[in-house]
């Protein structure tokens, strides 16, 4: 063990509540946390980045900048502010030339913008290459991420035809593509290009105990640059990673407060000092300032009830400075560190689940630890399934994943290729049900992906299967010089305004040009509201009638999300089955059906209302 002080990043403000809460932790919640965060001693604070840009228009009519404005003010520069970028691709899905990603850089790092974490869901080095560069040269720290990920068990089905052309040999197992070494020399070249700080990037919590100490202790002894371990809890491998990391000698852990800790989140940073005073590693933190957060995290938490899938089972209370620990769970702790001693890693997560399980944290999810996938592309594809009719293909849409990757390239499961390749299995399902060839009906994506536009993949696509795919054999990446800039227009309606005022609100357009484009009219809208209500003559304030009470049948919101579309009005009749509205959850539409027949009375919401779950939307006669 070679240190004896162990640095944090803090995700809870982002990762912590996208991996939970579906990323709806308003600035409000987060305006109440700031002023206990700046004296709590992170290393590095994730704050931005990743869907919080998407997010808090889409869903929260906030602004981005706003929201890392507020933080960096706020920290005072006592905790370097991070964010997570998709390299390339920024925070979207479409490749950016130099002058996007240096404009967005420029104005993150403005607003008090540290360190960007940066990553590639195929691990192309090309795709980051500008990203590193641009955040050095701007003044910002460049964090390279290398995306952790796992060879398909060869079990699976396969394509030998395909292996035969790739590995030699008709029966040929496929090579190991997945090894240390090949995280190390991804690693090796990100710090070449001038990454200030390593992390080994594990989306999908897939880091076993073991493959955690052979890649980090590798990574300590190949690099001069401080090593980050970030994971997730999901299959069950979290908390015993993260320690088995820091036995290893990882120089930064990444962490969530204990209201948002575990489950499909990286491990609580709690259970993390409990494992480190027993290692004698002392954590760069201030625990008391850790547990005053802790403290109003509760009632953040209870805020997003409505994206919260375990609400009503949440972790017990613990306070790691206060509580004693029952001697039996005290003994699991001391257990797990013997385990990982001895190199016994079943006793060691044996040991890890029993404390989990005591604390009340999420248990391991099996489907997703035997798939192998991200639990994100698990829900997914149910959720595609679900809207299908198919939900009897689960089962086939899984077995299909390692053939549906091996085609693309054996591409690493992260956003946005988990969700490429996860649709594309569930496609390939329901062709063998209708006795179609396999991919009758290759998604937008699949297709942009096998061309080559996202990037190279870690082995070369068959040029056979490039050509009946994408019509032709040769690999043709994304020309970025064809990108074309969004239209900023004049809103006649709100004054002859531009639709984007200034430069931030430029690059929200050209980033996310859909949700910034319903966002930046709200606000237009506003503005020329209160300009208007200002040259007006002052009113008298009439009183509102009071709201008649509900009497009748009603129609609840079976999921929090934001009305698209209402379809009826007062006085309809409407038959059951019939779709009343349609909403937006979870970045899917979906149509809401009448229960009953029935004519509506009263409709309580608008089109862009966010409503909860179980909130009444429409009352019957």
């Amino acid at each position: 063990m070679e240190q004896c002080k162990l640095k944090l990043r803090d995700l809870t403000l982002r990762d912590g509540q996208q991996s939970l809460f579906a990323t709806r932790l308003s600035q409000a919640e987060i305006d109440k946390l700031l002023p206990y965060y700046e004296n709590a001693g992170f290393y590095i604070m994730e704050v931005w980045g990743g869907a919080i840009p998407d997010s808090v228009m889409r869903y929260l009519d906030q602004s981005p900048w706003d929201r890392l404005r507020i933080a960096s003010k706020a920290m005072k520069g006592k905790s370097l502010l991070s964010a997570l970028s998709r390299g390339r691709n920024l925070f979207g899905y479409v490749p950016y030339p130099d002058t996007v990603l240096e404009g967005f850089y420029k104005e993150a790092i403005a607003n008090g913008l540290n360190v960007m974490r940066i990553f590639d869901a195929l691990n192309d080095i090309d795709n980051v290459r500008e990203s590193i560069r641009l955040i050095n040269e701007l003044g910002g720290i460049a964090d390279g991420a290398v995306c952790y990920t796992v060879d398909p068990k060869s079990e699976a089905p396969t394509k030998k035809g395909f292996f035969a052309r790739l590995f030699g040999g008709k029966d040929a197992e496929p090579e190991k593509i997945f090894t240390d070494e090949y995280f190390v020399e991804k690693a090796r070249e990100m710090e070449r290009l001038g990454a200030k700080i390593i992390t080994l990037k594990d989306m999908a919590g897939l880091v076993n105990p073991s493959r955690a100490a052979s890649i980090i202790s590798k990574l300590k002894a190949n690099l001069k640059v401080p090593v980050d371990f970030h994971t997730h809890c999901t299959p069950g491998y979290g908390l015993a990673s993260s320690v088995m990391a820091i036995m290893n000698g990882v120089d930064i852990l990444d962490t969530n407060i204990w209201w948002f800790g575990g489950g499909s989140a990286a491990p609580a940073i709690e259970l993390i000092y409990v494992f480190c005073q027993k290692l004698g590693i002392e954590l760069d933190v201030n625990m008391e300032a850790v547990g005053q957060i802790r403290d109003r995290l509760l009632d953040a938490r209870k805020s997003l009830a409505a994206f919260d899938l375990n609400k009503d089972k949440m972790p017990r209370k613990f306070d790691p400075l206060a509580d004693k620990l029952p001697a039996e769970i005290d003994a699991e702790f001391d257990r797990a560190i013997a385990a990982a001693k001895a190199g016994d890693e079943a006793a060691m997560l044996d040991a890890c689940h029993n404390i989990e399980e005591y604390f009340g944290f999420p248990k391991p999810n099996e489907i997703v630890k035997n798939a192998e996938v991200p639990g994100g592309m698990y829900s997914n594809m149910v959720a595609q399934l679900k809207a299908l009719g198919a939900e009897d293909l689960l089962e086939d849409a899984m077995r299909l994943i390692p053939m549906v990757r091996r085609d693309a390239g054996l591409v690493p499961l992260v956003t946005p290729t988990s969700q490429i390749v996860g649709s594309q299995a569930v496609s390939v399902a329901l062709d063998r049900k209708k006795g179609q060839p396999d991919y009758s009906n290759p998604s937008n994506q699949f297709i942009s992906l096998v061309k080559g536009e996202y990037g190279k993949t870690p082995v070369p696509v068959s040029p056979e299967f490039r050509e009946k795919i994408t019509g032709s054999p040769i690999e043709k990446p994304y020309d970025v010089s064809s990108y074309k800039k969004p239209a900023n227009p004049t809103l006649p309606e709100y004054g002859n305004v531009p639709l984007a005022s200034n430069k931030e609100e430029e690059l929200l357009l050209e980033l996310l040009p859909t949700v910034a484009n319903t966002f930046l009219r709200k606000r237009r809208a506003e503005e020329y509201a209160a300009t208007a209500a200002a040259a007006a003559p002052v009113e008298e304030k009439k009183e509102e009638a009071p709201q008649e009470p509900i009497t009748g049948p009603t129609l609840a919101a079976p999921m929090g999300g934001r009305i698209i579309e209402i379809k009826v009005a007062p006085g309809d009749k409407v038959a059951k089955g019939q779709t009343v509205l349609v909403y937006e959850a979870m970045k899917m539409e979906n149509d809401v059906p009448a229960e009953r027949d029935g004519v509506v009375k009263r409709i309580f919401v608008k089109p862009d209302d966010v409503v909860k779950t179980d909130e009444i939307l429409v009352e019957f006669e």
